[in-house]
């Protein structure tokens, strides 16, 4: 592998600007969260040399202390402690977030479990003699290590499904999103943001077409009840899309898995609706 090529890179003083904006909300997360500067600090120094190291060949010259130096602004001795340390292990989706997404991904998108409107059917919490399809089967379609009751009882904690007076399951929510536990609100938090930014720099860093779809619809100077009703707007259309490709996804998993050692490539298409107060628009001057 030959060095990266920083000639489609902005220059450092054009990307300053930017990054101020792009980091501000996430400073104040850490403000806020009690996170200080020099927890980051050390974060952001063991990030640069990790990611230099990955930017080069995989030969001990290349990856030289004096070289990592040179790229990072990191002292030697610096770099040498974070070598003997390692870098971290990757993170792992917590089971709530593997299990509880699968789980109504599969509700949302598989037909067995829509009605004619294409939205999703209550389910008997247990198979019935018969056959057919249950809450039960569809927690033991992707996973046998936890009950379906142990996950029914957390869904209804969490306002994420109910159960009626006949033994059926209602899902009362069109996606997961973690409303108790910071735990997946975190691995979320981390992932999307993670995938967003990491869209948009090799956007920046194309030298032909942009790679990756990354577009926003913005709109300035609203009325608040137009502002409003655009907000309504946005999360219909943005829930109906996803859970339209979640369906697709579950067919395009279902003709197959890609064999062993076969290469595979995952995909995240997300969704952001973003809204805030503006200050007073300045008079017109005569």
């Amino acid at each position: 592998m030959s060095p990266p090529d920083s000639t489609a890179a902005p220059p450092p003083d054009a990307l300053v600007r930017p990054l101020r904006r792009l980091l501000r909300p996430l400073v104040r997360l850490l403000v806020r969260a009690g996170v200080t500067f020099p927890v980051l600090s050390d974060l952001l120094r063991g990030l640069y040399v990790e990611v230099a190291v990955a930017e080069l060949p995989a030969d001990a010259r290349a990856r030289s202390d004096s070289r990592l130096t040179l790229m990072t602004g990191v002292h030697r001795k610096e770099i040498r402690r974070l070598r003997e340390e390692g870098w971290p292990e990757a993170e792992v989706a917590p089971v709530v977030v593997t299990l509880s997404s699968q789980v109504m991904a599969r509700w949302l998108g598989l037909a067995e479990y829509l009605d004619e409107a294409g939205a999703p059917r209550p389910l008997p919490r247990l198979t019935p003699p018969e056959g057919g399809p249950s809450f039960e089967a569809l927690v033991s379609a992707v996973t046998t290590d936890l009950r379906p009751r142990t996950v029914l009882d957390s869904w209804i904690a969490a306002g994420l499904a109910t159960l009626d007076a006949e033994d059926r399951v209602h899902l009362e929510a069109r996606a997961f999103v973690p409303r108790e536990g910071m735990e997946g609100r975190l691995f979320y938090f981390a992932r999307n943001l993670h995938d967003h930014v990491a869209a948009a720099a090799a956007n920046v860093l194309a030298t032909g077409p942009a790679p990756f779809l990354e577009r926003s619809l913005h709109y300035d100077r609203l009325t608040p009840a137009a502002a409003a009703a655009l907000e309504s707007a946005g999360r219909e259309a943005g829930q109906a899309m996803l859970v339209d490709l979640n369906r697709l996804a579950l067919s395009l998993v279902a003709e197959g898995e890609a064999a062993p050692g076969a290469p595979t490539r995952r995909v995240n298409l997300g969704v952001y609706l973003y809204a805030e107060d503006e200050p007073p628009a300045a008079e017109p001057t005569s």
